[in-house]
């Protein structure tokens, strides 16, 4: 497994890291186990004066970090900064809101006889980190910043093409003034990764990623009795029901499947538009695509970056050729494409019939799969046909109306009027082959701690 920088944009590889020696791996594991038996006991003060210390360096050299993004996976610059930001803001929030979040609860028993109970959370040990290329920073940052709230300690093993990206994020967190070990980026190969889940002083793995990574990782933790979480691919369903308004509808719609150059597992994949307003949807819709400009992506007039390598690219066209071959209708948007970088030209999938197997596939770059619906019960049941559940959205005038029927997604996420979006203070995560587990919020950081319950009960009290 090489780890190394190849720009997007010109296809030049610029720096290769090596793997760690099999000592190196043992050295890391030694010094986070010993790094937890210090950082569980600090305060939740001394861990909010840390992360708060990494969301503000974050913030004041937000120009530095941006570029690692743009230069390591392409995404537009202006993206970059958000990226930064955000994650900026994930530090904050658990830096403002940890302690009350993991404040025990005492539980309402029915007399005082049979105790004074409570539940008290409690941190475990060192907890594995295995993050993709799409955002580099984010990814990394809805683990760290509850998981080392919560007193847990953190190894990464960032995706390949994204190394700076990882290197930048562990020198973050020590001149954030983390002890050291607390937070260990490494360049591990596959057997040495599966040497780290099965470290008894592992206790848990969080993983986003694709389901085949997903699969091994979940089986290997799951063979060393290791918790996991697993936030997977997604194919979110963008619903357009008769009563919305269209303009807005295609614009957002453009938005959700392009942004992050249409690579991001919560990109509304699947437009679902009711026959009433199909015909006048797509024209927009196609009008807004061809809007879209290709380019370097640290010209801010660009607004569709390069994928993030030359196979994602060859393996996208693949996927669209398949299509096709099983009887679907394949249009390009002739946009002007420069002469070098990994560039793709959207492309809008239609007449994807019930057999095809690309209704079932994500496709993680700018192509949309297009559907027709006879009325609304026939978009949630296209909806559900997919065998991810991670985001949707439906746009309508009438919100009740659209949050009625977003209880009958089978998706960890739905939004009204709005593409599915990621923010510090929203929770994240999906179900069937999208994943389990949750991240961000309450639910994230609850999901690598010691529930522990403490009973304190009258000695004369029944058994």
């Amino acid at each position: 497994m090489a780890y190394a920088t190849t720009n997007p944009f010109t296809e030049e590889q610029v720096k290769v890291f090596p793997n760690p020696t099999d000592a190196q791996v043992d050295a890391a594991l030694d010094k986070g186990h010993a790094a937890f038996k210090k950082w569980k006991n600090t305060t939740f003060a001394e861990r909010a004066r840390v992360l708060q210390k990494a969301a503000d360096l974050l913030r004041a050299n937000v120009d530095e970090y941006s570029k690692l993004l743009t230069l390591e996976m392409g995404k537009l610059y202006a993206e970059a900064k958000a990226e930064t930001e955000l994650s900026a803001a994930i530090f904050e929030y658990y830096a403002v809101n940890a302690e009350r979040l993991l404040a025990p609860e005492v539980l309402p028993l029915a007399s005082v006889k049979e105790g004074r109970a409570k539940i008290v959370f409690e941190a475990q040990g060192i907890l594995l980190a295995i993050e993709p290329w799409n955002f580099p920073y984010y990814q990394v940052a809805r683990i760290i910043a509850p998981q080392l709230s919560a007193g847990n300690v953190v190894i990464l093993k960032h995706a390949s093409n994204v190394p700076q990206c990882a290197a930048a994020m562990e020198k973050l967190m020590h001149d954030a003034g983390l002890l050291e070990g607390g937070f260990q980026n490494l360049y591990p190969t596959r057997d040495q990764l599966a040497k780290i889940i099965a470290d008894i002083r592992v206790r848990g793995v969080a993983l986003t990623g694709s389901e085949g990574a997903g699969a091994k990782v979940a089986s290997e933790a799951g063979l060393a009795l290791k918790k996991c979480t697993m936030e997977l691919g997604g194919s979110d369903a963008l619903i357009v029901l008769n009563d919305a308004d269209i303009e807005k509808a295609a614009k957002w719609a453009v938005y959700g499947r392009h942004w992050n150059g249409g690579q991001v597992c919560v990109n509304a994949k699947r437009m679902i538009v009711e026959d009433g307003v199909y015909d006048k949807f797509v024209e927009l819709y196609r009008k807004g695509i061809s809007e879209l400009r290709m380019g370097d992506p640290m010209d801010p007039a660009t607004t569709l970056p390069p994928l993030s390598s030359r196979g994602a690219v060859d393996g996208l066209k693949q996927q669209v050729a398949d299509a096709v071959a099983q009887g679907a209708k394949a249009e390009e948007i002739p946009l002007e494409m420069p002469n070098k970088g990994c560039f793709f030209r959207p492309v809008i999938l239609s007449h994807l019939e019930e057999g095809n197997p690309a209704r079932h596939t994500e496709f993680f770059g700018p192509v949309t799969m297009l559907f027709r619906a006879k009325d609304a019960d026939h978009a949630i049941e296209i909806a559900n046909d997919s065998p991810y559940g991670l985001g949707g959205s439906i746009f309508t005038k009438n919100e009740e109306r659209g949050a009625e029927l977003a209880r009958r997604i089978d998706t960890g996420m739905v939004y009204i009027n709005h593409p599915t979006m990621v923010k510090a203070d929203l929770p994240f995560g999906g179900v069937k082959r999208s994943g389990f587990g949750r991240e961000l919020l309450g639910l994230g950081l609850k999901e690598f701690v010691n529930a522990k319950l403490i009973d304190i009960v009258d000695i004369d009290a029944p058994f």
